[in-house]
């Protein structure tokens, strides 16, 4: 399943803020630490630092695919390896059950009960 890309309520505001600070006329004077260029400068970068942490989560999506595909595919390999050895040696044998296999004499059986007579 895909993550979650973020967005920002934060940016959003800053974008209709810095337009309807852009718009008064004479610009606006807050300082030399509050400058409308500035302003423009952070609501850039954090735009940016936004898309490219969505730009990894959609990497990281992919490589997942890739690690889950793996796994599978090697799931499948140790359920072959396991089924050759049974094929190969035996299902009672010391070696299927030295490749993880459970030998045939060592499964428990399952005793049926009488059916109760009610």
């Amino acid at each position: 399943m895909a993550r979650k890309k973020r967005t920002s309520s934060v940016l959003e505001t800053a974008h209709k803020r810095s337009s309807g600070l852009k718009s008064i006329d004479p610009p606006p004077n807050f300082g030399t630490t509050l400058t409308l260029p500035a302003y423009s400068t952070e609501i850039v970068d954090f735009s940016s630092l936004l898309d490219t942490y969505n730009q990894m989560l959609s990497a990281l999506d992919e490589f997942q695919n890739r690690v889950d595909a793996a796994e599978e595919h090697l799931n499948d390999t140790n359920k072959r390896m396991l089924s050759a050895a049974e094929a190969h040696y035996g299902p009672d044998s010391s070696e299927y059950e030295q490749a993880g296999g459970t030998r045939l004499s060592e499964r428990k059986r399952t005793k049926r009960k009488p059916p109760s007579g009610s």
